[in-house]
């Protein structure tokens, strides 16, 4: 049976390297992004390699919950999925809405991701024995660890409030890990480190995203920022790739896989069942897996 991959925010920087890599370990990638033009061009960089089965590209704005379902629907119309790699993820300066009226930062980097999974556990566990790769960031180290609502109290810096929604995906991804165990489906985290792209070359460079007590900072909170996100996506898509395809993870699950493609321990708090269970109310809540 041919071996099917999807990747999130694929059309470039570290999606698309990941979604490079899958191609060339033998899988029939699927690019998702919100830009045709882009897509397509991935696309065509990816087939130039010559893969085994050709890559193809589908437009979603996985900021649009609708967008999700509708991305689901035709991937699950297309039958099994082997692999299924959730590497979207966005900050922001200022505080933004998504098209629903949901606080951005969560609605990309955890709700997108949870919903598209939840919808798409049928056709990966018709694919058995398929991998989950849910893309995490160190930048939980930061977060406010409530998720009693979509927003945390106090005022609002991307970066911080990015690790919010990265811990809370994290604790959904271990948690989910557990309620799939022997059903052939693998769940893993993939932390990438840190490299040049889109986001961190822009957002990154704005003191407004940290708190007031680091801008205080910002000069060496800058440097540091600038050193973690110099290295290329290439590399970065390892922790990715490993996590997807590698052998001595098969019959395992619930792993984070660090920046140097290797097995890492989770970060305490995503381990917390408080902290799973608040975050799978606030989930259902917000992205309930039928349309309203």
């Amino acid at each position: 049976m041919k071996q099917t991959a999807l990747v999130t925010a694929g059309t470039g920087g570290i999606g698309w390297e990941t979604a490079l890599g899958l191609a060339a370990a033998g899988l029939a990638v699927t690019v998702v992004g919100r830009n045709a033009e882009r897509g397509a061009r991935a696309v065509e960089r990816i087939n130039a390699t010559a893969p085994a089965h050709p890559a193809r590209f589908m437009a979603a704005d996985l900021a649009s919950l609708n967008a999700v379902r509708t991305l689901a629907d035709r991937i699950a119309s297309d039958g099994p999925l082997t692999v299924l790699v959730n590497n979207v993820g966005a900050m922001f300066a200022d505080r933004q809405d998504s098209v629903d009226g949901i606080e951005a930062t969560f609605a990309v980097n955890h709700l997108s991701p949870y919903l598209l999974t939840e919808l798409l556990l049928p056709s990966l566990r018709a694919g058995a024995p398929s991998r989950i790769v849910n893309v995490t960031s160190a930048s939980i180290g930061v977060a406010k660890r409530t998720f009693d609502a979509v927003e945390p109290p106090g005022g609002y810096y991307g970066f911080h409030w990015y690790g919010r929604a990265k811990l809370a995906n994290l604790a959904y991804t271990l948690d989910l890990a557990g309620r799939l165990d022997g059903t052939g489906v693998s769940v893993f985290a993939a932390d990438p480190g840190g490299a040049a792209t889109d986001m961190t070359n822009g957002t990154l460079r704005d003191p407004r995203i940290v708190s007031p007590g680091l801008r205080l900072l910002w000069p060496l909170v800058r440097r540091k920022f600038e050193r973690s996100t110099s290295g290329p996506a290439s590399v970065a898509a390892k922790p990715s790739i490993f996590a997807a395809t590698d052998d001595s993870l098969t019959g395992r699950t619930g792993i984070v896989i660090g920046p140097q493609a290797h097995p890492i321990t989770p970060f305490r708090a995503a381990t917390d069942p408080h902290i799973a269970e608040a975050v799978h109310r606030l989930s259902r809540r917000l992205a309930p897996l039928m349309a309203a």
